[in-house]
């Protein structure tokens, strides 16, 4: 075990998510892309949300790498958080759920700003499709000031969340906290979290990989656009070029791991899926605890494909921690 006080530090966009069930000819009626995330002002959400006009929802503090730390958090290991929430309800309830969780963040020692906190309007369809539309509020000036150095040096691993390629600040502040592990011997892990995002943003996602990373994460759709292959056999080899080791995420066919010396198939759980909202941040938080606890790639991405297909299977982006605490004693 490691000496470090963090085994993940994760940097990334906290956002309030407000999930809803809708239909396919919603979305067609609004003109959604379905299956992606994309960025909206705030009146374009309050007019999708009116016109849901549905009362019950799903408030989570969310985010892509916020999920992922509150993962690892829940399975037993331990997370640091940065990044930039207001001082507003939305706000307050995020810290509350992070802090409640026992991740520690940039928080501890710095107020929250004035503006108005992100928030993830968050639709399902009944293919347990998701789709996201996303404003980002006061996250999208998350900057190097909410980088923490030293939580960064105390860490095993960092955790960068690839929407924040999006924001000119975020991405500076993506590049800095990579600068400063590489600096202080600690690994460097990048999601691509999307495949739209990795499409406009290719260049700024190949920029933060510098040489390498240690450990890339996607799904086989982010992959393959990242590579800009169709083949995956082409697209694993490419792969090599820019992750020492990575994982291709495939939801109902499993993943596909590798270690740095080989592939590594991971077999499905099956189950029936109703909502895919936070499987891959699941996926990545049981992983990234694996891999800091003990296990192996292959125990890892088994653990992993257990707990994401726990959450396909149930509505919202979490799990309790009492059922991720299951899934370690049914998986031991």
């Amino acid at each position: 075990m490691s000496d470090k006080k963090y085994n993940v530090y994760g940097i990334g966009n906290a956002v309030v998510d407000l999930e809803f069930e809708v239909t396919d000819e919603f979305l067609e009626k609004h003109g959604v892309q379905k299956g992606v995330m994309t960025l909206v002002d705030e009146e374009t959400q309050f007019r999708l949300i009116n016109d849901i006009n549905k009362k019950s929802v799903i408030q989570k503090s969310g985010g892509s790498a916020a999920n992922t730390i509150m993962a690892i958090s829940q399975f037993g290991g331990k997370g640091y958080y940065s990044c930039k929430v207001s001082n507003d309800p939305y706000g307050t309830f995020f810290l509350k759920e992070i802090n409640d969780a026992g991740i520690d963040t940039n928080f501890n020692h710095q107020q929250t700003g004035d503006g108005i906190t992100g928030k993830c309007l968050v639709m399902i369809t009944k293919d347990a499709n998701r789709t996201l539309n996303t404003f980002l509020g006061i996250t999208s000036e998350l900057s190097v000031d909410e980088v923490d150095e030293e939580a960064i040096k105390n860490s095993e691993y960092v955790f960068l969340e690839g929407y924040l390629v999006a924001s000119d600040t975020a991405f500076e502040a993506m590049k800095r906290t990579k600068k400063v592990a590489e600096k202080a011997n600690v690994k460097t892990v990048l999601t691509l979290s999307d495949p739209s995002i990795v499409d406009i943003f290719k260049q700024r996602f190949q920029d933060v990989v510098g040489a390498s990373v240690d450990l890339l994460i996607c799904n086989e759709q982010e992959a393959k656009n990242y590579v800009g292959k169709d083949d995956l056999m082409e697209v694993r080899e490419e792969m090599k070029k820019d992750a020492k080791k990575f994982v291709i995420t495939q939801g109902e066919n499993g993943a596909i791991i590798f270690d740095g010396e080989t592939f590594i198939d991971i077999e499905p759980y099956p189950v029936k899926a109703v909502d895919t909202n936070g499987a891959g941040d699941m996926f990545a938080g049981a992983f990234l605890y694996g891999i800091t606890h003990g296990m192996g790639y292959a125990g890892a991405g088994k653990l992993a494909s257990l707990a994401a297909s726990k959450i396909v299977a149930q509505y919202g982006p979490r799990l309790k921690t009492d059922e991720i605490q299951q899934i370690l004693e049914d998986f031991s």
